[in-house]
């Protein structure tokens, strides 16, 4: 996830894009005619990027975060599509590209599937659901460690959990409800907090209980991703540590256009991150906190990157566009945090939505199992083979017994066999106030029976209590 330190490099067909590289011209506090020119001449400029294929993703510099900008900026990615070929549409080559078997690699990391839940999102594939097999949600979710609660993937690469809580409060049902419940996100959000530097922001790195790493310099990008990540799940803007980012953020800015001073030095991403987070957190980024003496913004900053022909350069000195500098800043010119709902398709027939309708019989699935005791939450990834379209809650907790990531979130259930009543829990029993409930994808609790339905993607909550 983590931006480049110095000048990106671009892929073979980027460079083949590049456009003419005259600078336009930058006025003080961008108007909102002037940020819609931008953003459009910059989703122009990503059109160009598309491969003949109609791929973004790919080996090397995979350009798929274009999904994240396109979304905030009003544009489908199933209505990019190249050369008027709507078959070859960048929604359903993504799509097939995450369900490939291959994808994402022989040593995956929990980064690989967050970039996944928050492009196929904004792309309109439903991220829990992409495919009968390929359940992103759960793929996140077999990341948190048990013995680091709070944590997805390694302590010591605190991104991943920044982009794990930005994956999992962020790309919501396709009703829009929160897919994960608050005292999961609450868990992360705890964990976030202790890893916030004296200044105010964050770093890439674990931080919490480091005095030493506490007291280092934060980074702009960071900083951006990790309040987006208290925002998007349910931090108010007031909140303080809220407010101590949005400080550190303001102490960086430079006078005379707007940028923000990253330790890489001036550049796109930076800024781009950066307003993002303003932007996931309600904060206006030309308000009276991010217009400096020079009455200079990030936008204008952003907007003087932009070049003629809608790329953004990477560098002030640059004098080419960059496809992630442009992703970044047409995200953050488009209010964008880092994912987006996607807007209505403008292709006939076009579904705002696509998603695996129900398991493949004999085709190994995961689902994502939350087990909540009152005390303590246990998230798992849990796999198993359906025998039909759908399955069933005492199918998956049985499952979840043997075949859990982590292991443990389901020792013991009682009944063990048959649909009834489910009574216990890892040895915790009903009593005459409080059962075991569960929910499907944030829905309404309902007593837990062993043969209520499971479909694909659901994220199965079992709660303990009144």
């Amino acid at each position: 996830m983590r931006r480049r330190p110095t000048t990106l490099a671009l892929t073979a067909l980027a460079a083949t894009a590049l456009v003419a590289v005259t600078a336009a011209p930058a006025e003080a506090t961008s108007t909102p005619a002037q940020i819609t020119t931008a953003k459009n001449n910059g989703v122009a400029y990503l059109r160009t990027l598309q491969a003949a294929d109609g791929s973004y993703a790919g080996s090397g510099l995979s350009l798929e975060w274009a999904f994240t900008a396109f979304a905030p900026a009003g544009t489908h990615p199933v209505d990019v599509y190249p050369g008027g070929d709507t078959s070859k549409n960048a929604r359903t080559v993504y799509r097939n590209h995450l369900s490939a078997a291959s994808w994402p690699g022989g040593s995956p990391v929990v980064t690989d599937y967050e970039r996944g839940v928050l492009n196929a999102y904004a792309a309109g594939i439903d991220p829990a659901r992409v495919a009968a097999s390929r359940n992103l949600i759960a793929d996140v979710t077999g990341y948190w460690q048990s013995s680091a609660v709070g944590y997805y993937g390694p302590p010591a690469n605190f991104n991943g959990t920044v982009f794990a809580v930005l994956a999992l409060a962020g790309a919501k049902t396709q009703t829009g409800a929160a897919r994960v419940p608050q005292r999961l996100l609450g868990l992360s959000v705890t964990t976030i907090r202790n890893n916030q530097h004296n200044d105010g922001g964050w770093n890439y790195s674990q931080a919490e209980g480091n005095p030493t790493e506490l007291a280092t310099a934060s980074d702009i990008d960071m900083t951006g991703a990790a309040m987006a990540a208290l925002c998007t799940a349910g931090v108010p803007n007031t909140d303080t540590d809220v407010v101590q980012a949005k400080n550190f953020l303001k102490s960086k800015l430079a006078n005379t256009t707007g940028a923000f001073n990253s330790m890489f030095g001036v550049n796109t991403d930076s800024n781009g991150w950066a307003v993002s987070g303003l932007n996931a957190c309600g904060i206006a980024n030309q308000g009276a906190d991010f217009t400096t003496a020079a009455g200079k913004t990030p936008v204008d900053f952003l907007r003087a990157q932009q070049l003629t022909g809608g790329g953004f350069k990477y560098l002030p000195s640059d004098t080419s566009p960059s496809g992630y500098a442009s992703v970044d800043a047409v995200r953050a010119l488009g209010g964008g945090g880092f994912t987006a709902a996607p807007p209505t398709p403008t292709t006939s027939g076009a579904p705002r939505w696509v998603a695996a309708s129900g398991f493949t019989s004999g085709t190994p699935a995961k689902l994502t199992v939350i087990v909540d005791n009152g005390t303590t939450v246990k998230p798992c990834a849990v796999t198993f083979t359906p025998t039909a379209a759908t399955t069933t809650l005492g199918t998956v907790l049985s499952a979840a017994q043997t075949a859990a990531t982590p292991a443990g979130c389901v020792t013991s259930v009682t009944p063990g066999s048959g649909s009834g009543t489910i009574t216990a829990i890892d040895g915790l029993a009903n009593t005459s106030t409080n059962t075991w409930k569960v929910s499907r994808d944030g829905g309404s609790l309902a007593a837990a029976s062993r043969g209520a339905t499971v479909t694909v993607g659901d994220v199965a909550y079992l709660r303990y209590g009144a």
